[in-house]
């Protein structure tokens, strides 16, 4: 089995008025070999949050999560996730499209389903 990383382009939600933010760099990755229910996703500086799998795919469809990590749909191109942590919260936007084609990638290489 080999490992997934996969480079994204999201934007972090803020409650400013600012619709010019610009889209920051997220680097996905799955290790079958390491944890295979587990991903991990990588924010600009030190934020790297790793949960279930799982979560990312039922959040695709409805809200899902609860606690440091959670994620809905967004509209019909475009999902949410949040992260929680003593720091704050880090409400990150992505297209829809982006997370089910990285889901694809870990499910052919962890020898699962393939999502959607």
């Amino acid at each position: 089995m080999s490992a997934v990383e996969q480079y994204a382009r999201a934007h972090i939600v803020t409650d400013t008025q600012d619709d010019d933010r610009d889209a920051v760099p997220v680097v996905l990755r799955y290790d079958p070999d390491t944890d295979p229910r587990a991903v991990r996703m990588s924010l600009p500086g030190p934020h790297e949050w790793t949960f279930s799998r799982s979560l990312l795919e039922e959040g695709l469809r409805a809200p899902a999560g609860s606690g440091e990590v959670r994620v809905w749909p967004c509209g019909r191109v475009q999902a949410v996730v949040e992260f929680h942590s003593a720091g704050g919260v880090s409400v990150v936007q992505f297209e829809t499209k982006t997370l089910m084609r990285f889901l694809r990638r870990t499910y052919m290489a962890g020898g699962a389903r393939v999502a959607g």
